[in-house]
């Protein structure tokens, strides 16, 4: 690049562009409210509904980030892009569930489902529902 160029700035993704980097990935960081008011972050695995725009994320109902969400719903969820200067960013209030329907929504099909959930209850197995209220995240494109 002209050391008289500019670098390019970055550029806000469109919704369509974010509810698609959402659904590319499955890894991303939460950041839930520690009682001191400072946000605590955990890398976590995640299942992204589009059409419900809701995130779900499976944890033991005793961790950290359940407990957290329980005492404080507001969280967000950070997704990378395919590079360091794309990023998605889910915000919303959040719910832990031991639900068997949000269960087997994060798991997807089940070869025995009633196993399955006996399995989830013996772990203690419980759901972060994550009701998205905003996203938002930028790319940057070189030419």
């Amino acid at each position: 690049m002209d050391e008289n160029q500019s670098a390019p700035a970055p550029r806000a993704l469109t919704d369509e562009e974010l509810v698609k980097l959402l659904d590319a990935q499955q890894f991303g960081v939460l950041a839930t409210i520690k009682r001191s008011g400072h946000p605590a972050m955990s890398t976590v695995l995640y299942r992204w509904d589009p059409a419900g725009r809701v995130i779900r994320i499976s944890t033991t109902a005793g961790r950290l980030k359940a407990r957290q969400v329980r005492n404080d719903p507001h969280v967000s969820l950070h997704v990378q892009g395919p590079d360091v200067w794309s990023f998605a960013v889910a915000e919303g209030e959040a719910e832990v569930s031991a639900d068997a329907g949000e269960l087997l929504a994060f798991a997807g099909d089940q070869p025995d489902p009633a196993a399955f959930l006996e399995q989830q209850a013996r772990e203690e197995r419980v759901i972060i529902k994550i009701k998205v209220s905003r996203l938002y995240g930028t790319a940057l494109d070189f030419s």
